[in-house]
């Protein structure tokens, strides 16, 4: 049973692309499927992080939007922002879930009871991940691990119910 779930930013909820303006502002473009799966997750009763080894101010307004509990930013070891969030949370790490695209995220992928790839990972993510998806970062990954969790868990039909059923 997974109860928690952590998410990468760059190259998961986004496509990895940031673009800067003029000025010097950051954008990220992130997939709202994404989002309202994120927030169905947490309507279930599970709960939800974000490491991520970049800071932005742009993520910490997503995370808030979103109710994610848990925010890391600037992460440059990323396993040991799980140990923190484990013992924050109190979630041991088989009743997580992660997702993750890139070699920093190696470490962490390796601990987590379920670990979960983009399609447009790098090569040695997917080599090690439990689970491929068929959708790309920032195109409905995360959304697509979400479905798959709530059904394995059998809480599918509740998530659909909740829009479905009026």
């Amino acid at each position: 049973m997974i109860d928690l779930l952590v998410l990468d930013v760059d190259g998961c909820m986004t496509d990895g692309s940031i673009i800067y303006t003029n000025g010097g502002d950051e954008l990220k473009n992130f997939n709202v499927k994404d989002g309202f799966a994120i927030v169905q997750w947490m309507r279930l009763g599970k709960r939800c992080a974000i490491i991520t080894g970049r800071q932005s101010a742009i993520v910490a307004y997503r995370a808030k939007e979103l109710g994610i509990e848990y925010l890391y930013q600037g992460v440059k070891r990323k396993e040991e922002a799980l140990e923190d969030l484990s013992q924050r949370s109190a979630v041991p790490f088989e009743r997580m879930a992660a997702i993750g695209d890139d070699l920093n995220d190696y470490r962490l992928l390796r601990r987590v009871g379920r670990s979960f790839a983009p399609a447009d990972a790098a090569a040695q993510i997917l080599e090690i991940v439990d689970h491929r998806l068929q959708r790309g970062g920032g195109k409905g990954a995360v959304r697509e691990m979400i479905e798959l969790l709530l059904q394995e868990q059998g809480l599918y039909e509740r998530y659909l119910r909740y829009w479905m059923d009026g």
